[in-house]
């Protein structure tokens, strides 16, 4: 069993950064994929950016290339989102997954784990 907590949300301007944590508990790291997705509201939960930890493989939607980067620290067992550049569609509760097989995807429904959400908001 894998429990995801996610943390860092809040509001910033456009052009703003935040950087969001999600802490996993058990051992994650090269034994999961691990993956961040958004929701806005009256929206479908997208895929933001995924990593495989055992080849060190990230992805990312199109729209948040060279803005965003998915990162971990197998020390502290937690995931972050660096989040650069923040445009107003950009605002979301994010979700940080976990998928109990070392390789990434980008479909939501692979995932196993997921956390409570953070809020991100960011206005114009």
């Amino acid at each position: 069993q894998v429990q995801l907590a996610e943390s860092g949300g809040g509001s910033v301007q456009a052009g703003g950064s935040l950087r969001l944590s999600c802490a996993a508990s058990g051992r994650t790291f090269g034994s999961y994929a691990m993956g961040w997705f958004r929701q806005a509201p009256g929206k479908e939960r997208e895929f933001v950016a995924a990593i495989s930890w055992s080849v060190g493989l990230s992805y990312y939607k199109d729209s948040v290339k060279g803005r965003f980067t998915i990162s971990g620290d197998n020390s502290k067992n937690t995931m972050y989102l660096s989040m650069n550049s923040l445009k107003p569609e950009d605002s979301a509760v994010y979700y940080c997954a976990a998928r109990s097989d070392p390789i990434a995807t980008i479909e939501p429904e692979n995932f196993d784990y997921w956390g409570q959400g953070t809020q991100v908001t960011v206005s114009s």
